[in-house]
């Protein structure tokens, strides 16, 4: 028997990421999303990516701190910056290529 007769496996199923924000039809298919940051998000009640147009990532970043009662790593912010610009517009980047704006807003982080 050939490969082609076996079911997909669960990480061949995986949403191909979008390449530009028209292109999104799911949370999974954001650049830098998984199971576990669509899983966030939809804990926030967004249940599409255009949901994400013109919110700000720091304040999506508070909500889901306060919504599970804990501080998330940097990370999580970096993603949302990365999510929410790139359902604005900007081109798919990796999700610490917005680490310099994150610690930009450090200050903003404390309250």
């Amino acid at each position: 028997m050939g490969s082609s007769s076996r079911p997909p496996s669960r990480k061949e199923m995986k949403s191909p990421k979008a390449a530009t924000a028209d292109e999104c039809l799911t949370l999974e298919q954001l650049p830098n999303v998984g199971p576990a940051m669509a899983a966030d998000l939809r804990l926030l009640d967004i249940h599409t990516p255009q949901a994400l147009k013109d919110r700000d990532g720091l304040q999506l970043y508070r909500a889901l701190c306060k919504a599970t009662g804990q501080r998330h790593e940097p990370c999580v912010l970096d993603t949302l910056l990365a999510v929410v610009d790139f359902m604005n517009g900007a081109p798919p980047a990796p999700w610490w290529a917005y680490t310099p704006k994150r610690k930009a807003m450090v200050g903003q982080l404390r309250d």
